[in-house]
């Protein structure tokens, strides 16, 4: 399959070997170069290396090592289903040029969705949103449900793109047929200019203390009944609606946060639900993190979603 501009040469895959057969595969073992049209539709994995957004949005720069976090903390999780697993190359953002490497976002993601892949975009700020959902309404363009798992509503308005922007900018692009769901958010970290925006473009709002109190079954049931009325699903996962006990690796760490029982099961009712299309990973920032403690984290959440797919 031919993606123009992406870096089809990321870090090669590694990780604990224990013997040649399926019955020993961990993700390093079994990951594949999607380099064919017409491999089976699967799992397909693209990173964005990209700090800018997060610089421009005045947060703490690092974001663009992710994607080679990412990958180093799923090459040893054990893989017990046969689903096949592409690592189709990063999107490299050069110098402060955001707008040009999230239209090559753009178009991969479109390119991945249009032949059958579930494509889960790796790191990056949070414009990375913006880039890949614009993509996925290339392929889909209509009936798209969004669901933001965030401490943030990342509806900022600003006089350019920023990783604090995408979700106004893709209420902007698709009008009317704007579906977004955000669980997780802080009130203390956003303001009421954006709960008044969030209020008039109709967004669902639940909050890091509702999510806690639901808990993890209701949270889920909440993310599944978003699902119910779309066609196609974004589920778009930011790092930093975790407590910073849990996810220390970010730009912005969270006092409180949600559980990260709640989260994985809203990945896994997203996953569950057969219609997700698009999934984005974003925010950690290796340079933060401990132990890589972030990391396996997200790699554990993303084995939880490709797990769940219907």
């Amino acid at each position: 399959m031919t993606l123009p501009g992406i870096d089809r040469s990321p870090a090669p895959w590694t990780g604990r070997n224990d013997g040649p057969g399926p019955e020993h595969a961990r993700w390093h073992s079994v990951v594949q170069p999607l380099d064919s049209a017409d491999a089976a539709p699967g799992v397909a994995l693209l990173g964005f290396r990209s700090d800018e957004g997060v610089r421009r949005n005045g947060g703490r720069q690092g974001a663009a090592e992710a994607p080679e976090a990412l990958r180093a903390a799923l090459g040893s999780l054990a893989v017990h289903d046969e689903r096949p697993r592409y690592d189709a190359g990063d999107v490299v953002t050069s110098g402060t040029d955001l707008e040009s490497a999230q239209e090559r976002l753009s178009g991969a993601v479109a390119s991945l969705s249009e032949a059958g892949h579930t494509v889960i975009a790796l790191g990056g700020g949070h414009e990375i949103a913006w880039a890949t959902h614009r993509g996925l309404r290339r392929a889909h363009p209509q009936g798209v449900q969004i669901v933001n798992l965030d401490a943030h509503f990342d509806l900022r308005r600003a006089e350019r793109p920023t990783s604090g922007t995408p979700f106004l900018q893709i209420a902007e692009h698709v009008g009317e047929d704007f579906r977004y769901s955000v669980l997780g958010i802080s009130a203390p970290n956003n303001t009421r200019v954006l709960f008044d925006t969030a209020r008039e473009l109709g967004v669902e709002v639940v909050t890091d203390d509702a999510v806690e109190e639901m808990g993890p079954r209701r949270a889920a049931e909440v993310v599944a009944r978003a699902a119910a009325n779309a066609d196609h699903l974004h589920l778009s996962i930011d790092l930093d609606g975790l407590s910073a006990a849990v996810a220390p690796g970010v730009s912005a760490p969270a006092a409180v946060g949600v559980s990260l029982a709640a989260y994985r099961a809203m990945a896994r009712a997203a996953a569950a639900s057969g219609k997700l299309r698009l999934v984005d990973v974003a925010e950690l920032n290796p340079r933060f993190d401990v132990d890589g403690r972030t990391a396996k984290v997200a790699a554990r959440l993303i084995e939880d979603i490709v797990g769940a797919l219907a």
